[in-house]
């Protein structure tokens, strides 16, 4: 089965640019129209998500996520499919692991894409010689300068990695 993906830009009368979270909205009715049971399923697992912040936020569930939040949201999702497609294959149930990577393959479609390993080691190398000797004492300090950097253009374990890497 194939995926659509619903990043469309859309204007609304104002010529402004709709938010995230209304494309996401939109990208509903394109999934339903397509009868792509998968996007269908894992949007209105998002939409669900979006409401769960918004009262968790102390705002009326009609209300809308900045695109910020919309982004951190599903991130979050995207970790939680990922760690359920490890136990599942950890606990040898492959077969209950297939709809979740389904599921992340249309969550991912969403997110910016990550910096590879290749693109953030000259990065913490400039890092590390602003800040100097850095020993494995100081790593969680680098770590999180880094992170500030990246502001969620890398992954947190990938930039682990290549810290750890660089350090020994």
């Amino acid at each position: 089965m194939y995926h659509i993906k619903f990043m469309v830009v859309l204007k609304n009368s104002n010529q402004n640019i709709m938010s995230l979270h209304i494309q996401i909205k939109e990208g509903l009715k394109t999934a339903m129209k397509a009868h792509d049971a998968i996007t269908l399923r894992t949007v209105r697992s998002m939409l669900t998500a979006f409401t769960n912040e918004l009262v968790a936020t102390g705002s009326t569930p009609q209300g809308e996520l900045t695109d910020e939040a919309v982004l951190g949201v599903i991130k979050r999702l995207a970790k939680q499919r990922k760690e359920s497609i490890l136990q599942y294959e950890a606990g040898g149930q492959p077969e209950l692991a297939v709809p979740e990577k389904e599921e992340l393959v249309v969550l991912e479609s969403y997110l910016p894409t990550l910096l590879s390993r290749d693109e953030i080691r000259p990065i913490v190398e400039k890092k590390i010689a602003e800040m100097g000797t850095v020993d494995k004492s100081k790593m969680g300090m680098l770590i999180g300068s880094l992170m500030k950097d990246f502001a969620g253009k890398a992954d947190g374990a990938d930039v682990k990695a290549v810290v750890e890497e660089m350090l020994k």
